[in-house]
């Protein structure tokens, strides 16, 4: 590595040949060919030394473009949902949740920093052909699903704000394929910052409602704790179930494992050691935003409903109705729209991103972004448009848990590969994780496991 590279100058990443860590450990050479998503790799400057903030500054982006998948439209209809019927019983399960993906989010930044590879290059480089090819076509149909509800989510919002019918909502949303193709043009930093202003835009809109709200401070800190109820009550544990199923995205897993790889820190043992800190302490900070989203998500529709005596709101329609008359304040119900079309929007970055990562680390097949975009958003719109059309707005609803459901069989594919890669230590060398970490991954992936297994028979069930 050139030492007298500038601080602010990307460094030249090493091939394979180099003296890369999947070379180096039990990764196939194969597998590190070409770098994940090859057009941004290593273009984000970042500083050799200098105050701690500005080195988190430059790290910072990655963990917020994953956190969209957290707080993205098909989580709100379960927070809502807990939130009406019960209170604020289930934050505790939102707390848990969160506490989950940032550990699995922390470990694919571990994976993508320490062996330069993204999870589907990893698992084309550790399995065989025909369980690569089952992961892959998993994968695309969580992605499918995840951009299903991106459109439903789009659409409603849309329909809230300016009456438009789901339909064209849905057709509309269509166009957020140039949208994406602009912002890429304009940088992968560019395309970050976006990402956050719309963030931003949601915080500030629940941030709103809940001071409208002024929930008890109290009764929300026990909500904080842990309650037996939760377990033995049948109809908590369903809604509890659903939480941590559509919080954990599996897709998350394989874009941070690639996105992390931006930054043009040193491809040394040491600048590998000081990326991950720093890309752990951004997934970290921006996950902590997500849970105050989606506790606020429970939050205001516990004070606004379940305190009013309207416990069986779990429609996203009905709480927009609902929520400017109940809470007394005109503009509610149009910060939630503006909000849920903030998180539709911005779901589409990493949907997209995502769709990339998997083609490319899976097959090594390359599709030009504009094609993959419109191809799975067209794969998307198509049900959207005939469940509309044949059973009306109660229709997208059910197709909207639907797609949670596809996501959630999808997520052990995901988490199992993960966790078995970061804790080999033939693979990983020095940047395995500690044992300890390790049964806290393995029971996390155990956990998620168990439940999604228990809320796809019970949605089967009916």
């Amino acid at each position: 590595m050139d030492v007298k590279t500038p601080a602010l100058t990307p460094e030249p990443v090493p091939e394979p040949s180099q003296g890369s860590l999947s070379t180096k450990t039990g990764w196939h050479s194969e597998a590190s060919a070409r770098p994940s998503l090859e057009e941004v790799h290593a273009t984000v400057l970042v500083p050799a030394d200098g105050h701690w903030l500005r080195r988190l500054f430059a790290f910072a982006g990655p963990g917020y473009m994953v956190s969209v998948g957290y707080m993205d439209p098909g989580n709100w209809a379960t927070d809502i949902a807990g939130g009406s019927q019960f209170g604020y019983t289930l934050l505790s399960v939102i707390l848990l949740s969160n506490l989950m993906a940032i550990l699995l989010q922390a470990l694919a930044a571990r994976l993508g920093i320490a062996a330069g590879l993204d999870l589907a290059q990893a698992c084309r480089a550790s399995y065989s052909r025909p369980v690569n090819c089952m992961l892959w076509l998993a994968c695309e149909a969580a992605i499918i699903a995840c951009d299903l509800a991106e459109v439903i989510g789009t659409a409603i919002a849309l329909q809230l704000l300016f009456g438009i019918p789901l339909i064209g909502g849905a057709l509309i949303a269509a166009l957020d394929a140039f949208l994406l193709l602009l912002l890429m043009n304009r940088g992968f930093r560019f395309l970050e910052a976006f990402v956050v202003a719309l963030l931003i835009v949601i915080a500030v809109c629940f941030a709103i409602q809940i001071i409208a709200a002024a929930p008890p401070v109290a009764e929300v800190l026990r909500g904080f704790a842990p309650s037996r109820e939760i377990v033995t009550n049948p109809e908590m544990l369903y809604i509890a179930i659903g939480i941590i199923g559509a919080t954990v995205m599996p897709h998350n897993l394989y874009l941070h494992s690639s996105i992390v790889q931006t930054r043009a820190y040193p491809r040394t043992d040491e600048g590998r050691r000081t990326a991950i800190r720093w890309a752990t302490a951004d997934s970290t900070i921006a996950l902590m935003l997500a849970l105050f989203v989606n506790a606020a998500i429970l939050i205001v529709a516990a004070a606004v409903f379940h305190g009013s005596g309207h416990t069986e709101v779990a429609e996203i329609g009905d709480a927009f109705k609902l929520l400017s008359p109940l809470l007394g304040l005109g503009i509610a119900s149009t910060l939630f729209a503006v909000a849920l079309l903030a998180s539709g929007i911005n779901s589409t970055v990493t949907a997209t991103l995502a769709g990339q990562i998997v083609m490319e680390g899976f097959l090594h097949l390359r599709m030009p972004m504009w094609a993959r975009r419109l191809v799975t958003r067209g794969i998307a719109i198509v049900p959207v448009i005939v469940v509309t059309a044949i059973y009306g707005d109660s229709g997208t609803a059910q197709l909207l848990v639907l797609s949670q459901v596809v996501l959630s069989m999808q997520l052990p594919f995901a988490v199992i590969p993960l966790v078995r890669f970061v804790s080999d230590r033939r693979k990983m060398g020095q940047f395995a994780i500690s044992t300890g970490t390790a049964v806290a991954a393995w029971i996390v992936a155990g956990l998620i496991v168990v439940l999604n297994v228990k809320l796809l028979a019970d949605t089967f069930a009916g």
